[in-house]
């Protein structure tokens, strides 16, 4: 079997093609982009059902005894923690005398820490008045706790300098007891363990002076951190705007959307496997492509489509009457539009002589494609009177799944390809390669249908036979001496829109 294309190390292939990855996403931009549609459109509507409920704020100064310059924000983090309590929720609810419960209570706020030492408090209620009077139910429970366990800890402070104080003066007594009972004896010791007695009783009256200065010390303190845990804003209402909450959750759905349109349309991609550079798609059919041609409705075409259209029938034309055998014209994707096109290059043909068409795509598609008076015949594919018109035929058929293989011959004896960019898959690329091959039916060339704008892929097997040749045609591929044969140039047909190749 010779192959369509020069052989080419499975190293050099690349596992994963940046470049067709993202004209494939691109031209998937219908299922992408109705992905961010559909996310706008859904933060929206969350926005509009689901609006938020009645909000209070209020702000708390929190002074701690551990206040640091450089503290990282971990005491004001504890604070948040302690605000999310049930114990905290309780005292609250308790102050409203609401029967909710306090573990759902925790659910209606929340607490963020805007400074080291700036407490804010977020609540919602079923309306403003009750949203504030939560709000500052819970500023007043966080207030009251915070100062309850400030004096928690000075008084267990104060008492523990206070008890050992009280032993060192138990020491103290015993030390006096001892100086006043003066020494038992009175040899040449006598005065220094009296010495001894009178510096110990110094040191410990010391110790009992600084004890009670770092009891009184710790109550000092106290009245310092109760004094500076306050409020500071009082609760108020937060400003709701429907128009600015649309706003921000359309955007965050677009986005969302977006993203997930595009992994889906990436993924999806690579899944299917299905080329759409010219470069690819020429590879796999093993022929070069001739012509391209914009995917536009008619009602719509432009003075350059027109165009357009106008060089590829020329160019089909050209193709046709060169061939020394009938031609036909076998589309993969683009079945209506490969009937105009075949109906053109007929027009364009019948200035020379009578010209059948003969009509093998599924359904009998072609006999429904508008036509004009004077316009050549349409003949069934299975009409045995199609073998014995002396006109000069053109076949249409397809080589879709599902295509009966061995009636493709008696369309014509060479093949155009009509393929339409990203419809089919790699694999079945080389499948109608392979049949065509198998068929003796050479491929000419290759229309491409609906091309990428940006595609600068250049379609031309420069490097080896224009077509997948085997059977009757590969010797005479051999006896041109070569082994191949010299590949046909790519004829470009431009739309005004990208450069000719």
């Amino acid at each position: 079997m010779t192959a369509g294309t020069a052989a080419e190390p499975s190293s050099a292939t690349p596992l994963l093609d940046l470049q067709s990855l993202v004209v494939a996403v691109r031209r998937r931009r219908r299922l992408w982009g109705a992905a961010a549609l559909v996310g706008l459109l859904a933060g929206i509507a969350v926005a509009v059902l689901l609006p938020t409920p009645p909000t209070a704020v209020t702000t708390v100064l929190v002074a701690h005894q551990a206040d640091q310059p450089n503290d990282p924000g971990t005491l004001i983090r504890t604070d948040v923690a302690l605000l999310e309590t049930t114990r905290i929720a309780g005292k609250a609810l308790r102050a409203l005398d609401s029967p909710q419960r306090p573990e759902d209570f925790t659910d209606d706020y929340q607490g963020v820490g805007l400074t080291n030492n700036l407490l804010q408090i977020k609540v919602t209620g079923s309306d403003e008045a009750e949203a504030k009077a939560r709000a500052r139910a819970l500023a007043d429970a966080f207030v009251a706790d915070h100062v309850r366990r400030i004096r928690e800890v000075a008084e267990a402070e104060s008492e523990t300098l206070l008890d050992q104080r009280d032993r060192i003066r138990d020491e103290l007594a015993e030390v006096n007891e001892a100086i006043d009972q003066g020494p038992p004896d009175s040899g040449p010791t006598a005065s220094a363990d009296l010495e001894s007695l009178f510096t110990r009783r110094a040191e410990l009256t010391s110790r009992i002076a600084d004890f009670e200065q770092r009891a009184a010390e710790a109550g000092t303190g106290t009245p310092q951190l109760i004094a500076g845990t306050q409020i500071v804003d009082a609760p108020r209402a937060v400003r709701q705007s429907l128009p600015r909450a649309a706003a921000t959750d359309g955007g965050i759905g677009l986005v969302l959307g977006l993203v997930l349109g595009l992994a889906a349309a990436a993924v999806g991609t690579v899944v299917a496997d299905r080329p759409v550079l010219r470069r690819e798609i020429a590879a796999n059919l093993g022929a070069s492509v001739v012509a391209e041609l914009r995917r536009t409705p008619r009602r719509w075409q432009g003075r350059r489509a027109r165009a357009a259209r106008t060089r590829l029938t020329a160019t089909l034309a050209r193709t046709v009457r060169g061939s020394p055998e009938p031609v036909s014209l076998l589309e993969l994707g683009c079945a209506r539009g490969t009937g105009v096109i075949a109906l053109d290059v007929a027009r364009a043909l019948a200035d020379e002589g009578p010209v059948v068409l003969v009509d093998g795509l599924p359904g009998g598609q072609l006999a429904r494609v508008r036509r004009r008076p004077g316009d050549p015949p349409v003949v069934g594919g299975e009409d045995p009177a199609a073998e014995s018109h002396p006109e000069r035929r053109l076949g249409v058929g397809s080589v879709a799944p599902g295509t009966a293989w061995t009636d493709l011959r008696y369309l014509g004896g060479r093949s155009v390809l009509v393929v339409r960019a990203g419809h089919s898959s790699a694999a079945w690329l080389h499948t109608v390669a392979r049949q065509l091959a198998d068929l003796h039916v050479p491929v000419i060339g290759v229309v491409l249908i609906d091309p990428d704008p940006r595609d600068r892929t250049d379609g031309t097997l420069w490097d080896g036979p224009y077509t997948a040749l085997r059977g009757a045609y590969a010797p005479e591929a051999a006896q041109n001496g070569a082994g191949r044969r010299r590949p046909l140039p790519a004829a470009r047909v431009s739309d005004g829109d990208q450069e000719v190749r």
